[in-house]
């Protein structure tokens, strides 16, 4: 029997209807289990494809909802000082606020009922910042206000208008001419990149890992023109392996190894030698460390003592060591300095990505850091700056190859991806994979797969979108096919016999008059005959043709 408790939070928690909470209760879906189990593991428990895209919406919906409380309470619990870098939320002077009110108020009241949407405070604030720079009266603030939001309703998209289909081929028919060039020099030395079809193709596709990850790390005012400190910064982002600031040499007659420091890179890198070791304690396992004097000018040394001396173990050690970290953070393997004259200072550009750990570095302007990994963005930042992430990469990358695309249809693409809270691919494993259309879904991949699966649970298909209603070869519910229109031919035929005549309205002169249509042009006048040479009148047209 179903537990009251479970059917409880079903429905409290994840708002889900009462005979579904108990269909799942009673199939013994437990809360945790809903919110592991699968797309298949519903059905198998005799649910449509419909209900299960429903159940999956509301579940994923209230982990959204949970994570979001659960950060909350970890913000307020967190004793870490934020008040250095945090900023207000509404930093914006009264008066302007004020003044944006106003404005607001005023195009709805032009507006009136055509209205529907509100329009953005954005555009009104910048209406206003641009206004008061120029000196502008309130009487020309209402009129920008309104030209700008004549120009925002000529950019609205239509009820029906087929705005997938132009934003896929607005992307897809440009990206046929990008070049498949997979790494580049980016203006930067020594920095691969992806560009091209292929980076394209890693961001539509959401891949947990890019290729080439990159990072470009903003530095604050006080640190940016500072060399010293940039190379500070570079130095801790920059992960840094024994072998980079030392020498491993391997004792065959002792089975010892000896790590020997190399002063000269300690200093460049602002490292200790008794840092070295304690990165190393914490990175080798089963063996023994100890930090002998520095001999001369040397570093010092240190002996590794196996606990099982053999040369297998020997050299499994060796190995070890010289890829052991010993400063740095991991995952960035190179760090670029470059003093940029439109920065007025120096940029640090990396071959990898870690933006986590990368926040935390102090100098950092946290609030311009850049990445290529887009699910980093959305693990640190939140799934808004992932969307805003999927934009700017994809149009970067087409501008990077000459291609000029409509930012709002990419706008589109990232929207798509970013709807239901995290980032999804456009492919089987994500958007596509998981439309409520049975015949869209089996168009794209695995057909015999969707149509069995599809047959077996008894699932319907509404027809409502582009691709299917193409299959069964209906017109789409789009543009002119949304609306149904029916000709009453009686009613036409009784039209048409009421009406008046025809009338031209293109003046024809009485000279070039071919000939006479009733009512349409005026009477055709024979011109005069001729005089001949000899004083004889030409004879007439009919005349001619009888002789001939």
């Amino acid at each position: 029997m179903a537990s009251a408790q479970t059917i409880a939070s079903f429905v409290k928690t994840y708002g889900l209807d009462k005979e579904t909470a108990a269909r799942l209760a009673e199939a013994g879906f437990t809360v945790t289990k809903a919110r592991s189990a699968t797309k298949k593991d519903f059905m198998d428990a005799g649910f449509t494809g419909n209900e299960v895209e429903q159940i999956l919406l509301k579940l994923s919906k209230g982990k959204r909802e949970a994570a979001a409380r659960r950060v909350a309470r970890k913000v307020v619990e967190d004793d870490r000082a934020y008040e250095a870098t945090a900023e207000r939320v509404e930093t914006r002077d009264p008066d302007l606020i004020k003044r944006d009110r106003s404005l607001l108020e005023h195009v709805a009241k032009v507006a009136g009922d055509e209205l529907k949407h509100p329009f953005p405070l954005a555009i009104v604030r910048r209406i206003v910042d641009g206004g008061q720079s120029r000196g502008f009266t309130d009487a020309q603030l209402k009129e920008a206000v309104e030209l700008a939001y004549r120009e925002y309703r000529k950019a609205s998209v239509d009820a029906t208008e087929a705005a997938g289909i132009v934003g896929a081929q607005s992307i897809g028919e440009p990206g046929t001419q990008m070049t498949m060039r997979t790494f580049h020099f980016a203006g930067v030395a020594e920095i691969n990149v992806t560009l091209g079809l292929p980076r394209l193709i890693e961001i539509v596709d959401a891949r947990r890992t890019p290729s080439t990850p990159t990072m470009t790390i903003f530095l604050r005012e006080d640190c940016k023109q500072d060399r010293f400190a940039a190379s500070r910064i570079a130095n801790q982002v920059e992960t840094t392996l024994l072998k980079d600031i030392a020498a491993v040499e391997a004792d065959l007659g002792n089975l010892t190894i000896r790590v020997i420091p190399d002063a000269e890179k300690l200093a460049e890198r602002e490292i200790k030698p008794e840092e070295v070791l304690t990165a190393l304690e914490g990175r080798v396992r089963r063996v023994t460390f100890q930090l002998e004097d520095a001999k001369g000018k040397g570093a010092g040394s240190i002996l590794v003592s196996l606990s099982e001396p053999n040369f297998k173990n020997l050299q499994r050690v060796v190995e070890e060591l010289k890829k052991a970290k010993v400063k740095g953070i991991d995952g960035i393997s190179r760090v670029l300095i470059r003093k940029d004259e439109a920065e007025g200072g120096y940029i640090l550009f990396t071959e990898g990505s870690n933006l986590k750990e990368v926040l935390e570095i102090e100098g950092v302007d946290q609030r311009r850091i850049k990445t290529n990994d887009i699910l980093q963005i959305q693990d640190e930042l939140g799934i808004e700056a992932a969307r805003q992430a999927i934009m700017d990469e994809a149009y970067g990358t087409l501008r990077g190859q000459g291609l000029n695309v409509d930012q709002r249809h990419l706008m589109l693409v990232a929207d798509v991806m970013t709807a239901d809270g995290e980032v999804k691919a456009i492919g089987r494993q994500g958007v596509s994979g998981q439309k409520s259309s049975i015949l869209a879904r089996a168009a794209f991949e695995i057909t015999v797969d969707h149509l069995l699966q599809a047959g077996m649970t008894g699932e319907i298909d509404p027809l409502n979108g582009v691709a299917e209603n193409i299959i069964v070869g209906q017109p789409i519910q789009l543009g002119t096919g949304a609306v149904r229109l029916a000709m009453d031919t009686p009613k036409l035929a009784k039209l048409i016999k009421n009406m008046p005549a025809p009338v031209s309205t293109v003046p024809v002169r009485v000279e070039d008059a071919p000939m006479q249509f009733e009512g349409t042009a005026p009477e055709y006048v024979a011109p005069e005959p001729e005089a001949s040479e000899g004083g004889e009148e030409a004879s007439s047209p009919e005349e001619t043709s009888k002789e001939a």
